[in-house]
């Protein structure tokens, strides 16, 4: 099974044409990208048939936690994930293998504590969070089954993914997550509407959530299992502790990620409060368009993923060649993917908001707000491209530089201000002038601070 797994390992990172390789590695990550976009808005789907606004608000004010869990899993799996590439492209398999385990007990660890300090506070969060008389019970409900018993699944479901693409097998990365988020749109409405009384919809859509994620977790497990003792992911302690600056590399990569995904979605709490100034339309026409965007964005995400582990390889191995291959056609890709995405929402708007919502003004509304917000598409691809690159060369100082000017020395001032300038209008169309400033930036850091493929 070892010998099986080193072999479809250097075919993918060493022999494979780059074509192929990333076709490989992409095609899984970008299918799980969709599938969990598709199964976040699953639970609010559901919740908004019970036609109980206080359901739809109480599981809406625990998305921001749940946000910061999957914060957490970036830490551990993005930033052991990426060190996991270049420690095989180096040729360091056992080096590899303890960071392994490193990482995934660093992601039981803050999972377990995340967990824990949500249920000691639950009233003061939840209270803070905006929890009121008429929601309070349901985003309790929620919080218990989605954070408190599911928060350890979801990290480590989503820590394995990272860490199981980091060694090529990008099909086994994305099965489990797939696994995972068709089976919490299947067990919704069977736990809600089906096994529980009225009135506990919001608790059985977060009993699916947990189990959905406890089944990914399984997948996973049983994933490692059968590539058996000698694999280079292992949850096995007896694997022994990496070198002091190798954990210190894990965090070095898995901070900025998990800072820069936090940013991320700060920015869209920011634009929904603004955004509430005005009517009621236009808040929830933004929701919709936040909604609907996410999915060309999520391909790119998904392109990254699959070709962080790739380029990190040929960094470690000295193939400057295959690097920079790699590196040009994942960025052709996403663009490609974003030009085409620009012209189906510029021509199909409205029937792409007709899927979520039928009033005509909000549909007419949110139409000319999708139009204005997917220009940016390809700018953020180009952004957080970039921020990729450097977290697998190793770089997570430039990450974090990248990706908190982003958004708080770009994006976030950028609503402040545009909003004071032309109001609601200037809110749509400040993710399009911020970005240009942050690919501009990117660029510059990017031919400044890349650097070359070496040999360890």
């Amino acid at each position: 099974m070892q010998a099986k797994e080193t072999t479809a390992r250097e075919d993918i990172f060493r022999d494979l044409p780059v074509s192929a390789a990333l076709r490989k590695m992409v095609l899984p990550a970008v299918t799980s990208q969709l599938i969990v976009l598709i199964y976040n808005m699953a639970d609010t789907f559901y919740v908004g048939q019970t036609n109980n606004p206080y359901m739809v608000a109480g599981t809406s004010l625990i998305l921001p936690v749940f946000n910061i869990s999957l914060c957490l899993a970036g830490l551990a799996g993005i930033g052991g994930g990426s060190l996991i590439s270049r420690l095989l492209g180096q040729s360091q398999k056992d080096e590899a293998r303890r960071v392994s385990a490193f990482s995934l007990y660093l992601g039981l660890f803050i999972a377990a504590l995340f967990a824990a300090v949500i249920a000691l506070f639950m009233e003061p969060i939840l209270t803070l969070l905006g929890a009121g008389e008429n929601t309070y019970q349901y985003a309790r409900q929620y919080a218990l089954c989605v954070i408190v018993l599911g928060g350890v699944p979801t990290v480590l479901s989503n820590v394995l993914s990272n860490l199981i693409r980091s060694i090529g097998r990008s099909k086994e990365a994305g099965a489990g997550i797939i696994l995972g988020g068709l089976l919490n749109i299947a067990l919704d409405p069977l736990f809600m509407f089906v096994l529980l009384p009225d009135g506990f919809e919001v608790l059985g859509a977060g009993i699916a959530t947990c189990l959905s994620n406890c089944a990914a977790l399984l997948f996973f497990v049983t994933v490692l299992l059968r590539m058996g003792r000698d694999s280079v992911i292992t949850f096995r302690p007896g694997a022994g502790l990496p070198r002091r600056r190798n954990m210190l590399a894990v965090f070095g990569v898995g901070i900025p990620s998990a800072v820069s995904t936090f940013l991320f979605d700060l920015d869209y709490v920011v634009l929904d409060k603004l955004m509430v100034s005005y009517h009621d339309l236009a808040l929830a026409a933004i929701g919709i368009v936040l909604k609907v965007e996410r999915f060309p964005l999520n391909v790119g995400i998904g392109i990254c993923q699959g070709m962080m582990p790739l380029v990190a390889y040929s960094y470690s191995a000295g193939n400057q060649k295959r690097m920079d291959d790699t590196i040009r056609l994942a960025r052709r890709l996403g663009l490609v993917i974003a030009a085409v995405s620009i012209l189906l929402y510029q021509l199909f708007a409205v029937q792409f908001v007709h899927l979520f919502i039928g009033d005509q003004q909000t549909v007419e509304l949110a139409s000319q707000f999708l139009r204005v917000r997917v220009l940016a598409t390809p700018l953020m691809f180009l952004s957080f491209f970039t921020v990729y690159l450097f977290q697998a060369f190793g770089r997570g100082r430039v990450s974090l530089f990248l990706g908190v000017v982003r958004w708080l020395g770009f994006n976030i001032p950028m609503l402040f201000l545009l909003n004071r300038l032309f109001g609601m209008y200037g809110l749509v169309w400040s993710q399009v002038t911020a970005d240009v400033f942050s690919v501009l930036l990117s660029f510059y850091v990017f031919f400044k601070f890349k650097p070359s493929a070496r040999k360890a």
